[in-house]
């Protein structure tokens, strides 16, 4: 090569860790040949040149420049996303209601700047866009009915277009009664055709739950069986019996098992925590399945994809490991949260499971409200 880009020694230092030395010399080997071609050593655009010349090289090539900080995102490029999110909001607004959801759209801008300027928490994008959706909704909802103008929306109006989706009833009308506030303060509108019109909002966890023979069934399979994936087994009970979370269980390392102790600190976690003699088991055996892998990858579940660099499972193999059980994890965790939010003090759960009082306190148990299956 012409000039030898920056990152070649540790390309070569890289692959030789983790590639086998054939497979890692053909990466190698093809890697110059691209650098030749297209006469780059920049990672974005020689990554985009692999697409489509070389994919087998996408795959290595990505993962080491992500491991060595050569991807980084350019600067303001999930702002430029999400400004052209809020665009197509706005342009899907019926030609006659549009101005003032644009004027909408600057305001909430504008709203999270100065949220951002005194140190409060700022409206994230993705509550922007949110909230754009519902009033472009409506306004596609009003133009069909023959509006032309926000001046002649009455509470009529909105009954109407609230009731076509009674599960967003609550959600929708929180937007719509910030878009109207801010219509008649700039004064587009003489009234706010909100005030009237309430939605009422179920308090606390309503999700489903497992009952206690579908719980020991559960328990029966991912200890009694050892035709199951290891992985399946140390999910299925952490999830059950310590409320972990897919964030926990994926980025669980070796730096977080304590072998002397029989104890994991998940991430997010203050405090350690002692393990049953079913889930420390199911742990061992995911220990074995990663050694058989062959790999330096310190997360306890390691697959195929991730055997050959440090990164962690992602969340579709943890929820994809409990297909075989028929649930997901989240209905696992739910149902041991709901047990330990009636039976501990709500300070013990936020101190050793790393929430907020507040979330704590949303599993309140209510027979009312979960559905037990």
């Amino acid at each position: 090569m012409p000039t030898t880009p920056s990152w070649w020694n540790d390309l070569a230092a890289h692959l030789a860790e983790h590639r086998h030395p054939i497979y890692a010399a053909d990466i190698v080997a093809t890697t110059a040949r691209l650098i030749l071609d297209t006469s780059t050593h920049n990672p974005h655009r020689l990554l985009a040149h692999a697409t489509h010349d070389a994919p087998e090289l996408v795959g290595a090539l990505t993962d080491f420049f992500h491991t060595h900080g050569h991807l980084d995102p350019p600067p303001a490029l999930a702002d430029q996303q999400a400004a052209a999110r809020r665009a197509r909001r706005i342009q899907a607004t019926p030609a006659p209601l549009r101005p003032h959801v644009a004027q909408f759209a600057e305001f909430l801008l504008h709203q999270r700047e100065q949220a951002e300027q005194l140190g409060l928490r700022p409206n994230q994008p993705k509550t922007i866009e949110i909230r754009l959706a519902g009033v472009r909704d409506l306004a596609r909802h009003l133009h069909a009915s023959g509006h032309t103008s926000w001046t002649s929306v009455t509470t009529a109006d909105l009954e109407s277009f609230l009731t076509v989706n009674s599960a967003l009833r609550a959600s929708r009308l929180a937007g719509l009664r910030q878009f109207f506030a801010h219509a008649h303060r700039s004064r587009a509108i003489l009234h706010n055709p909100t005030d009237p019109i309430s939605a009422a909002q179920q308090r606390g966890f309503h999700g489903p739950t497992l009952t206690p023979s579908r719980q020991r069934t559960l328990y029966r399979r991912w200890t009694t069986r050892h035709d199951i994936h290891p992985h399946e087994a140390f999910i299925g009970l952490a999830a059950l019996l310590h409320a972990a979370t897919i964030t926990e269980l994926r980025l669980l390392a070796d730096t977080g098992i304590d072998p002397s102790r029989r104890s994991v600190r998940f991430p997010g976690r203050s405090v350690a925590l002692p393990l049953d003699e079913a889930t420390w088991t199911a742990l061992q055996r995911c220990q074995d399945h990663r050694y058989r892998l062959g790999t330096d990858n310190p997360h306890l579940l390691v697959t195929r994809l991730t055997r050959t660099h440090c990164g962690p499972a992602g969340a579709a193999h943890i929820r994809d490991t409990l297909a075989p059980a028929g649930l997901p994890p989240r209905i696992l965790r739910s149902t041991r949260l709901l047990t330990l939010a009636d039976e501990l003090d709500a300070k013990i759960l936020t101190t050793s499971l790393g929430m907020s009082y507040a979330g704590v306190a949303h599993y309140q148990p209510n027979p009312r409200l979960t559905k037990p299956i």
